[in-house]
C-alpha cells in the first residue's frame, strides 16, 4: 500500500494524516502521540477511531497538525484518522458512522460584536 493522506479539521485546527501499512508507529508533529497529547482524555479522543475498529498496531501513522489549541487538534486528528480508516476498510464504515466519527464538528467561536465587550456579553447598564 502506498502512503495515503487525509485531512481533518476541528475549530481552527487542521490535521494532515499520512497512513501506510506498518507496525503501529503513531507520530504527531514528529513526536510519539503519547508525548504530544499529554492528558489521557485528549489521547483517547485522538485514538478513538483506532480503538473502536480494533486496528491499533496495523498502520504507521504520521500527522502534522497546526492551529488552535490541543483539544481542537485532538479532534482534528480523530476526524482525519476516521476518514482514513473508512477509506481503507469498507467494512468499518458502520462502526465509525454510528459513533459519529465521520461527521465534522462545525462549531466555531462566535465573533465579537461592536458595542459589546465579547460576543454576547453586554457592558454594565447604569440607570443613573
Amino acid at each position: 500500500m502506498a502512503q495515503e493522506n487525509y485531512i481533518g479539521r476541528r475549530k481552527t485546527s487542521t490535521a494532515r494524516l499520512y497512513i501506510s501499512d506498518g507496525n503501529g508507529v503513531f507520530l504527531v508533529n514528529g513526536k510519539p502521540i503519547e508525548d504530544y497529547f499529554s492528558t489521557k482524555a485528549r489521547l483517547n479522543v485522538a485514538k478513538l477511531p483506532l480503538d473502536l475498529t480494533e486496528l491499533d498496531g496495523s498502520y504507521d501513522i504520521k500527522v502534522t497538525v497546526a492551529g488552535g489549541g490541543v483539544t481542537g487538534q485532538a479532534g482534528a486528528v480523530s476526524l482525519a484518522l476516521a476518514r482514513a480508516i473508512d477509506d481503507l476498510n469498507e467494512d468499518k464504515h458502520g462502526i465509525l458512522k454510528e459513533n459519529g466519527l465521520l461527521t465534522r464538528d462545525d462549531r466555531m467561536v462566535e465573533r465579537k460584536k461592536y458595542g459589546q465587550p465579547k460576543a454576547r456579553k453586554k457592558f454594565q447598564f447604569s440607570k443613573r
